[in-house]
């Protein structure tokens, strides 16, 4: 049985390597531009992805909780990926490490935030990979369709919805209660979108562009075509005069 391992990846996240990483690991890379988190690993847990700099930044500005707390409201399994030596990164910088093992402590016991350390975006990106295998395996309220000979039509079309910007597993829900079938969720307007609880008129209007949008090597080919046809019939017109004659 073959899955469809999918990890949503904000925008801000190009800069890294880390989506190269999963890619050449096997997984589905969807770039959206996300409200919380870094990374969504099959619209079931959310990830925060911090170098060790970053994350002695974000305490000390105190970005660090608010984040997070965002985060955990959205997702019922949270985790927050340490990049690099924590301790290495603390030389020079005016806060004590007993500051970061308290943070720690925090952020496990007052958010029911797990935090997990890698060396290097290679292995931020394994971590990632292993956490939707898991999900995955152990079926925690996960219904991901099969990649092939998938019978269950329902997690295809929420499948599909999830492909597009804005939309996660509820909004999906909405959208096939509301609608019935992607055929007419694709039919819709701008202002029938915008009906969907968590869809806004702006978000709506992304969602319709991407839809109603031709490709950009469409029009190109589309005449490429036509030249194609058109010289067929003259090649088939002069070869009928030629027998003939």
């Amino acid at each position: 049985m073959i899955f469809i391992l999918i990890v949503y990846v904000d925008e801000r996240e190009r800069n890294s390597k880390v989506p190269e990483h999963l890619t050449a690991k096997g997984v589905t890379v969807i770039f959206k531009m996300l409200d919380v988190g870094d990374y969504i690993v099959n619209n079931v847990v959310g990830i925060e992805r911090k170098t060790a700099s970053d994350y002695i930044n974000s305490l000390i500005d105190g970005r660090l909780f608010e984040q997070l707390s965002k985060l955990k409201e959205r997702f019922d399994k949270t985790l927050l990926i340490v990049e690099g030596d924590i301790y290495k990164a603390l030389k020079g910088r005016n806060i004590h490490r007993n500051a970061i093992l308290g943070s720690h402590v925090s952020l496990f016991l007052d958010l029911g935030v797990f935090i997990l350390y890698s060396r290097n975006e290679e292995e931020t990106a394994e971590l990632i990979k292993r956490i939707g295998l898991h999900k995955i395996k152990t079926s925690l309220g996960l219904h991901i369709p099969r990649k092939s000979g998938a019978s269950d039509i329902i997690d295809w079309q929420k499948f599909v919805l999830q492909c597009f910007p804005h939309i996660g597993p509820k909004i999906a829900q909405r959208i096939l209660e509301y609608f019935g079938s992607i055929y007419a969720f694709c039919n819709a307007t701008i202002h029938e979108l915008s009906r969907i609880e968590g869809l806004s008129e702006q978000k709506a209007a992304e969602i319709y562009q991407i839809v109603h949008s031709f490709y950009k090597d469409y029009e190109k080919n589309k005449l490429l075509r036509s030249n194609e046809n058109q010289k067929s019939i003259l090649d088939y017109v002069s070869v009928n005069e030629n027998c003939k004659q």
